[in-house]
């Protein structure tokens, strides 16, 4: 044998060596991927409990809003409430329907940080918080310019400001959009991470 040669034994381990390091580096990478898919999911489970109370407060807060004003006597009153105007009664029904979905995909979210690679779930997650926005969006869109008026008014359609006479029942449905347009955001933020958890896949 001549002196430079390599011996058959060296090379084998040398190159059980190199497959145990790669080895080793995709384990390395395969783990981080999980615990960034983990975190990820965390994240949406904490949205998701967030978009509950966002959306739940919004439907009680404008479901519940009323106010009544004695006018000359006690025997004729007026009385402003959510359900005499078909778009807040609109907004009420979609936050609790947003609100309802939020609670039922809890524990979806929940499989998704079990099982990181789940990929048809994420999907169906996908869709209907993509609806929920939608839906949502509209609810405070409409209930806003509603809000609008009932402040401002408009002279020319000849609707007057109610706000001046039902302070109260403005101060409510004005800040039940706040936790309307607060959901709105979450569910952007759960579509957002839902996508970027899919192309991890």
């Amino acid at each position: 044998m001549e002196g430079g040669g390599k011996s058959p034994v060296s090379s084998e381990h040398g190159e059980s060596a190199s497959a145990k390091a790669a080895a080793a580096a995709v384990e390395a990478a395969s783990g981080g991927g999980r615990a960034a898919s983990r975190g990820l999911g965390v994240l949406d489970l904490t949205l998701r409990f967030a978009a509950v109370v966002a959306t739940v407060g919004s439907a009680v807060a404008m479901g519940t809003t009323n106010q009544t004003l004695p006018f000359f006597t006690q025997f004729l009153r007026f009385k402003a409430q959510y359900d005499d105007l078909p778009t807040l009664t609109f907004f009420v029904v979609v936050n609790s329907i947003a609100a309802a979905y939020l609670v039922l995909s809890i524990p979806l979210s929940i499989v998704h940080i079990i099982r990181s690679r789940a990929k048809y779930s994420r999907l169906v997650l996908v869709f209907f918080d993509a609806a929920m926005l939608a839906l949502v969006t509209a609810a405070a869109s409409a209930a806003a310019a509603i809000v609008y008026l009932a402040h401002k008014g408009n002279a020319r359609a000849n609707w007057f400001a109610i706000c001046q006479q039902f302070d109260a029942f403005c101060e409510r449905i004005s800040g039940s959009l706040i936790g309307s347009f607060a959901a709105m955001a979450v569910l952007v933020l759960l579509v957002l991470l839902s996508a970027a958890a899919l192309a991890r896949r």
